[in-house]
């Protein structure tokens, strides 16, 4: 005889196989053996059934299962149902896994699953309810979807101030809200700057623009209007008033001012909310990862994050891999072309990297990925609310770039000669006389120039001659050659 285990949401149950013939039949003929609940109270017999007491318990057997290892509850009733009960019959699991650890735990024999083995125990799921006596259907489908979510919370980790999904989706539509809040701005500079285009000059940055807009509408209302309402400067005020007087921007329709005045609102809103997400993050980051968010910013941190897929991935990098996450596209560029590889990549925007010289950059950043690395361990698998190790780690980095920019300095300096500096000693006997003979003061030699060159004169003029005659005479000995040779030819 065949027994065979089957786990439940309600518990474990043993049944023993009456039909011997079905492990060597195919699907569809243990299908119609199946197929009404009379047939499959003929075919099998419940031998054992093992209740959990609550969701529990019936969480830990689930999380033992999946693993492949034989937990107490399972041990005992196996034990009690099979090693005690004196049953010699094999036993049939469904994991491999779990087959081999009761193999070697309790000693039964685990026979080999086969397919007809799997299609008994689908077709023994099937009518559970009927086979198991006491055990109602209803009362299954809530302690299934009860201990669904008690295994995901718990494969999850599920905690509200832990999830790094937030992290990521966050980051994700701040960068996305900065790109479409550029091109807003930019259109209603372009669009308002036909109607009064020196007012782009004057102020400068998008959101005062865009409630100065809101606010004045015509430039011909820029002299009734009190821009102090929404914080601008006097001072730019009143260059608005006097650029409006003599503005060179043509008139817009009351239409026009209305779909810029909307525009002028988007724009608004979205700074408006872009900050409230900023400092969400910011309260997201220092909740999850406090070391890392101390060490790199909560930007940075939280595109490593997004980078990596999520905290837990980004502890398990090594340190030579943060350093460069974010220029894998440089780094497979430079491995296919046998070129240098990147030093850094996202970690390039961290304040520690950034206020380093442009030759330490690349030692700043393997050491700030050799801390991060560890302080992402810490976050992802440690309860720390304090950053405590990220301030000893962050000061450990800046004690590191001084001691590199010192070696720097000395290194630029060395091979210089210093003067030698002795101490100044005062002669006993009070104050000397100054002594006007100590002083060596060397008179200048006069040059003899111009005699010199007197002298020089009528030996380069001599040259000058004979070199001029020689000339001459090169010339002659052609030109009788060439007479000669006419000569020769008349003749």
């Amino acid at each position: 005889m065949v027994l065979l285990l089957l786990e439940t949401p309600a518990g474990y149950a043993l049944f023993s196989l009456k039909n011997k013939k079905l492990l060597k039949a195919d699907a569809d003929t243990i299908y119609d053996s199946f197929k009404e609940a009379s047939d499959a109270a003929r075919q099998v017999d419940l031998t054992a059934f093992h209740r959990f007491k609550d969701t529990k318990a019936a969480m830990e057997a689930a999380t033992e299962l999946t693993e492949g290892t034989v937990g107490k509850s399972m041990k005992k009733f196996l034990k009690k149902s099979i090693v005690d009960a004196g049953l010699g019959d094999s036993l049939a699991v469904l994991d491999k896994t779990l087959g081999g650890n009761i193999n070697k735990k309790l000693g039964i024999e685990v026979s080999v699953l086969s397919e007809s083995l799997k299609e008994v125990m689908r077709g023994i799921r099937l009518h559970l309810t009927t086979l198991i006596e006491g055990l109602e259907e209803s009362e299954v489908k809530a302690m299934s979807l009860g201990l669904a979510h008690t295994l995901s919370r718990f494969k999850l980790k599920f905690s509200p101030d832990k999830v790094d999904v937030m992290i990521m989706q966050a980051v994700g539509l701040l960068d996305d809200l900065d790109k479409e809040l550029n091109n807003f701005a930019m259109r209603l500079r372009e669009w308002y700057g036909w109607h009064f285009p020196e007012m782009g000059k004057i102020v400068t940055e998008n959101l005062a623009y865009a409630k100065v807009v809101k606010l004045m509408g015509l430039k011909v209302k820029a002299k009734d209007t009190k821009f102090g309402k929404i914080g601008v400067p006097e001072d730019i005020a009143l260059e608005v008033q006097k650029a409006a007087e003599t503005s060179m921007g043509t008139d817009i329709t009351d239409e026009d001012l209305v779909n810029i005045h909307t525009l002028a609102e988007r724009v608004i809103e979205l700074t408006e909310y872009r900050a409230s997400l900023a400092e969400y993050l910011k309260l997201r980051m220092n909740a999850i990862a406090p070391n890392l968010t101390y060490m790199v910013g909560e930007l940075v941190g939280a595109r490593l994050i997004s980078q990596a897929g999520s905290l837990m991935s980004l502890a398990k990098h090594p340190s030579s891999t943060v350093q460069i996450l974010g220029a894998e596209k440089a780094l497979f560029r430079a491995l296919k072309t046998k070129k240098q590889t990147p030093k850094y990549g996202l970690i390039y925007h961290a304040s520690l990297v950034g206020q380093s010289a442009p030759n330490l950059k690349g030692k700043i950043s393997r050491v700030l990925a050799a801390k991060l690395s560890l302080c992402c361990r810490v976050d992802a698998l440690g309860d720390q609310v304090e950053p405590s190790l990220g301030k000893e780690y962050k000061e450990y980095v800046e004690k590191r770039l001084a001691t590199l920019e010192e070696g720097g300095m000395r290194g630029m300096t060395k091979g210089t000669s210093k003067p030698q500096q002795g101490k100044f000693e005062k002669k006993a006997g009070g104050t000397d006389k100054y002594n006007a003979e100590a002083d060596a003061v060397e008179e200048p030699v006069k040059k003899k120039r111009k005699a010199t060159e007197e002298a020089e004169e009528p030996a380069k003029k001599k040259k000058r001659k004979a070199s001029a005659a020689e000339e001459e005479a090169v010339e002659e000995v052609p030109k009788k050659k060439k007479k000669m040779q006419v000569e020769k030819e008349e003749a």
